[in-house]
């Protein structure tokens, strides 16, 4: 096969501090469109889940302090896939070109002939601080601000070390990234050149994450109040009368679920939601989708013939719509509509269709009921493979002819390892369909879930399938859909010991 003719771009894009809400539009844009997404470990959960179900992704971030992708390494990626045609976004936590390496990546691409975009992101030392309610300029307290990196090299080659007579005199806030592990270092350097001991500092872990968290002190006691918090990177620290500001300033609300790591196994695109849901609510959130949604193919759908659609899931209404002939929701007029839950009926809403159907519980068992007085000829069931026969053969049952048509099917996606392990030891493992429940226990193997999770179903048919794989639910939503499980969880969270954790 020839080489393209051009190779593709290289957008070397910063992905903000970890609240996918400071996302830039553009950042957005490019996550959506591009071939290749080459990421790392500061990228904020959630924020990747709007990349094309089909583009590459891949883990070039360090884990625990040491390289797991060497930085040649991930040069060499971005030029052999932007030689090959492709476009690539190598996306960055923050800013690319603040103690992000982008402009070492840059002249690499340079180098190589390769294009390149630049997207500026927000840069944890001015975000992580402004979360925390404290302001790194201030009239009267701090004219001007310094960005600082407090980490040592450890690849090998020299160590740039720091003007600590220069830090020292500074007349404004200094704000060390990377610097927990020296933060003995940096304090004493600080006071050993100048700095009063009595200078305020605020060393904030997770900055604009649910897992935020702020330890103050001066100079002096700093190091010891961190090692008893047991503060741990990523932490940016904050040196000067600033610092203070926080406990006056701080405005971000207690959120019920702060302390709690939930664990979410559904299909990546409709994680999305729930995760952030969640994530507002103060969990730190692991998206560990268990399956993915194939759509199958097959002759357009005539609704015509038809006097009632049944649809029986978001997913469903998609996959109908794309499917309908003609492609006009007119053609739906002469036909009731029913729909299992309020997701389902919202996804028909979305496309101008209010469902006439909606049973109060939102199982198949349900919907059933709910057309037990209506008068039905012939129906169309719209559903995913493998799906219950519970609603076809209680129409059936009543002479009505139906047609059963499966748009889409449900297949194993494992979490990569690293996330997989993460889930396991969750506080929470929420499941929210039969498939999710199957495929996770099949990624996990022979890998244990934590003894201390609590297991979250959304309805009774995912309970039973829990159950038949040895693990009782210890919460069930009452109203089987999202909204109903987040609910769930929040109850149980409030009563239970779990909820103490910050």
């Amino acid at each position: 096969m020839s080489a393209p003719a051009s190779p593709g771009t290289v957008h070397l894009a910063g992905a903000g501090p970890g609240d996918p809400g400071l996302l830039t539009v553009r950042a957005r844009e490019l996550i959506a469109t591009v071939d290749v997404i080459l990421y790392d470990r500061l990228v904020g959960p959630g924020i990747i889940d709007g990349a094309r179900a089909d583009a590459q992704l891949v883990f070039v971030g360090k884990e625990g302090g040491g390289e797991a992708v060497p930085q040649e390494e991930t040069e060499r990626l971005m030029v052999e896939h932007a030689t090959a045609g492709r476009s690539v976004l190598r996306l960055k936590g923050g800013d690319p070109f603040v103690f992000g390496r982008g402009g070492e990546e840059a002249l690499t691409l340079r180098a190589a002939g390769i294009p390149f975009e630049i997207v500026p992101g927000i840069t944890a030392g001015i975000a992580a601080p402004a979360y925390a309610g404290i302001p790194v300029t201030h009239r009267g307290l701090s004219g001007a601000v310094a960005l600082i990196t407090g980490h040592r090299r450890r690849d090998g080659g020299p160590v740039q070390e720091l003007d600590w007579d220069a830090l020292a005199a500074f007349p404004g806030t200094l704000v060390f990234y990377m610097g927990v592990r020296e933060l003995e270092r940096i304090a004493a350097s600080l006071i050993e050149r100048g700095r009063s001991p009595q200078e305020p500092v605020a060393v904030i872990q997770d900055g604009t994450l649910p897992t935020q968290r702020t330890v103050r002190g001066t100079l002096q006691d700093i190091v010891g109040r961190v090692a008893r918090e047991g503060v741990r990177p990523p932490s940016v620290t904050v040196v000067g009368p600033v610092a203070a500001l926080g406990e006056e300033l701080a405005w971000l609300t207690p959120r019920p679920l702060a302390g709690l790591t939930v664990a979410v196994t559904r299909a990546r695109p409709q994680a999305s939601g729930l995760a952030r849901e969640l994530a507002g609510l103060g969990a730190r959130v692991v998206q560990a989708p268990s399956i993915r949604i194939r759509a199958l193919t097959g002759p357009p759908l005539d609704p015509a013939p038809y006097d009632l659609i049944c649809l029986t899931s978001p997913n469903g209404v998609e996959r109908f719509f794309e499917r309908l002939a003609p492609a006009d929701a007119r053609s739906l007029a002469a036909a009731r509509i029913a729909a299992i839950g309020p997701g389902t009926a919202r996804a028909l809403l979305e496309h101008g269709i209010r469902a006439d159907v909606v049973p109060e519980s939102f199982v198949a068992e349900s919907l059933v009921e709910a057309l037990a007085e209506i008068p039905v000829s012939r129906a169309l069931i719209v559903r995913p493979a493998q799906a219950r026969d519970v609603l076809p053969d209680a129409l059936r049952a009543r002479g009505v002819e139906v047609d059963v048509v499966e748009l889409y099917e449900t297949v194993a996606e494992a979490p990569p390892a690293r996330v997989l392990d993460e889930a396991l030891r969750a506080d929470y493992l929420t499941f929210t369909s039969s498939s999710t429940v199957r495929f996770f226990l099949q990624a996990a193997g022979e890998q244990a879930i934590s003894p201390a999770a609590r297991i979250v179903s959304i309805g009774p048919v995912t309970s039973e399938t829990l159950r038949e794989h040895g693990l009782a639910p210890h919460v069930e939503a009452s109203s089987h859909d999202v909204d109903g499980l987040v609910a769930a969880l929040l109850a149980d969270a409030a009563a239970s010991p779990q909820a103490d954790k910050q």
